[in-house]
């Protein structure tokens, strides 16, 4: 995505509170539950991608899951949820860099995205995002995007928006395997409802 691209998170993260970005989540039941439904080891491989300072980690890191990774493209937004999560925030692996340029050295149970995918708007970028995808999961991968029904801009920028039958054929281009999608109404900070779809998938 380019210096340009994280220029504009650094600033978003620099200037504005999670009370003041649409994206924000006291909560984040949809991302939660579909966690659960993995069953997967406490001590499984679970990576945040677009992570940035949601409260996502907290969460898990109260349930005891103790292999976890937040990546984000802003060096400020990890830095805000190390922040927060004080002495704790040791626990987990955070790694600062645009996901197109993430090479994994090694493989993860669970590959969460609520906040990436939906930016990438060209099929080059979406290819490199799910060969991405293909060397680093073994298991299972749950991608939140803003549904056909929701917003076509966040933070100024332009999204791709899907609905289940797209994101289902899109991730099937890397033969994983739809498990289920729903919807979901993301009310924000402003009180603005934010219609997003979720879908599991995995390669097993």
């Amino acid at each position: 995505m380019g210096e340009e691209t994280k220029a504009h998170w650094e600033n978003i993260y620099k200037t504005k509170q999670p009370n003041e970005v649409g994206w924000t989540q006291n909560v984040p039941s949809a991302s939660l539950a579909f966690i659960h439904q993995l069953n997967v080891p406490k001590a499984a491989k679970i990576i945040d991608i677009g992570g940035g300072d949601s409260n996502l980690v907290d969460f898990l890191l109260a349930e005891g899951y103790t292999n976890l990774s937040v990546l984000d493209i802003s060096e400020a937004a990890i830095l805000r949820a190390q922040k927060r999560l004080g002495v704790d925030a040791s626990k987990v692996h955070w790694i600062v860099c645009d996901i197109l340029d993430f090479e994994p050295e090694e493989s993860y149970a669970v590959w969460h995205d609520r906040a990436s995918f939906h930016f990438l708007l060209d099929t080059d970028k979406i290819e490199k995002y799910l060969n991405t995808v293909k060397k680093a999961v073994d298991g299972s991968v749950i991608i939140g995007t803003f549904s056909v029904d929701g917003p076509k801009k966040c933070s100024g920028l332009d999204v791709k928006q899907y609905d289940e039958k797209g994101l289902k054929a899109t991730l099937a281009q890397i033969d994983f395997k739809s498990v289920e999608c729903l919807r979901e109404d993301h009310i924000t900070p402003a009180g603005v409802v934010q219609n997003y779809v979720f879908c599991s998938f995995t390669n097993q």
